[in-house]
């Protein structure tokens, strides 16, 4: 059974003052006025760098629905073809903007805060991994234990709901951290906008604890594997300091799954940080995509599903790579 989403998009783009010609031209201009099938071979068409375009004046185009440049390659019949950027289309809720610039304003405050939060989950997930193997079944063990196992149980939304009460309203004199922030804020008086780096621990930490239980109970598990091999035995008989044995030789060996867990954990704090910067009112891409949401503003949806993606791919074909220096028996072909 389908569901029909409710919200026509030319009346959306158009608002509440819109004319029936008015919206009989906006859809035959964005080609709304076409079948499903027919309009998603029109965005896959402006995805695509190189597209093709009917020359017919009443066809839908993507030369005639955006101010971008391209590079017409040559003629088919009635057909041109056309070299140029994707194209994800306009935002229905903010009239006449493109989906590249939403994303665009957007991302880099949700890429500082998932770096940020994997920096976290990274530094203290191999310092308490470490720890955790070396005293191994003892009381300092089974303590980091429970509370990653914890971390890793509770929701990133609920556990920003808690950090923003506990840390920005009931501690707010001792902390001096705010429930909501952005990184850029205009300054008192509302001239310019300034950095605030103070608005960045909260969600950081919050969106970090989860991929930092994981990386601990990784980490545990994989240098004790490590441990046990032939050559930390041989390292030992020849001298070396426990503190030498872990350093140069235990701990790269053992970072082989905490890469692998930190690489998808990274793409999917992308999307994971949704809540977290709704929560936080940190202005990143989760929140335009709650908002978008909330307005049925598909493109800016779709747009930012794609890009996420992307994202998510190249990172994962960029950890593939680093294997090849963090074990030499991974061979690149």
């Amino acid at each position: 059974m389908f569901t029909i989403l409710p919200g026509d998009p030319a009346k959306m783009m158009l608002g509440q003052n819109q004319t029936a010609e008015q919206v009989k031209a906006v859809k035959q201009k964005y080609g709304f006025d076409k079948p499903i099938g027919t309009q998603f071979l029109y965005y896959l068409n402006d995805l695509s760098p190189l597209s093709f375009h009917s020359n017919t004046p009443t066809d839908y185009i993507y030369l005639r629905a955006n101010k971008y440049t391209a590079q017409q390659l040559f003629n088919i019949g009635n057909t041109t073809t056309v070299l140029k950027l994707p194209y994800l289309r306009e935002s229905f809720a903010k009239q006449g903007k493109k989906v590249s610039d939403v994303i665009g304003e957007t991302i880099p405050n949700t890429f500082v805060l998932a770096v940020s939060a994997i920096v976290i989950a990274i530094i203290l997930g191999i310092i308490f991994g470490v720890i955790s193997a070396l005293y191994k079944d003892t009381w300092v063990d089974k303590t980091i234990q429970i509370l990653s196992t914890f971390g890793m149980s509770v929701p990133s939304f609920f556990s920003a709901i808690l950090f923003a009460w506990l840390f920005g309203f009931v501690l707010h004199k001792y902390t001096n951290l705010e429930m909501t922030g952005s990184l850029y804020e205009l300054d008192d008086f509302g001239e310019k906008m300034t950095i605030r780096w103070k608005n960045l621990i909260l969600p950081a930490i919050v969106l970090g604890i989860r991929p930092l239980a994981v990386v601990i109970q990784l980490m545990r598990n994989s240098l004790l594997d490590v441990l046990n091999q032939d050559y930390i035995r041989t390292a030992r008989a020849k001298g070396l300091s426990e503190f030498q044995v872990i350093k140069n030789h235990a701990v790269k060996n053992a970072l082989n799954p905490v890469i692998t867990a930190i690489s998808g954990w990274f793409a999917s704090m992308l999307s994971g940080a949704v809540f977290v910067e709704y929560i936080f009112g940190w202005n990143g891409l989760g929140k335009e995509i709650v908002n978008a949401l909330n307005t049925l503003d598909l493109p800016v949806i779709m747009g930012a599903v794609l890009v996420i993606a992307i994202i998510f791919i190249t990172i994962n074909i960029f950890v593939d790579i680093i294997y090849a220096w963090l074990d030499p028996r991974v061979k690149l072909s």
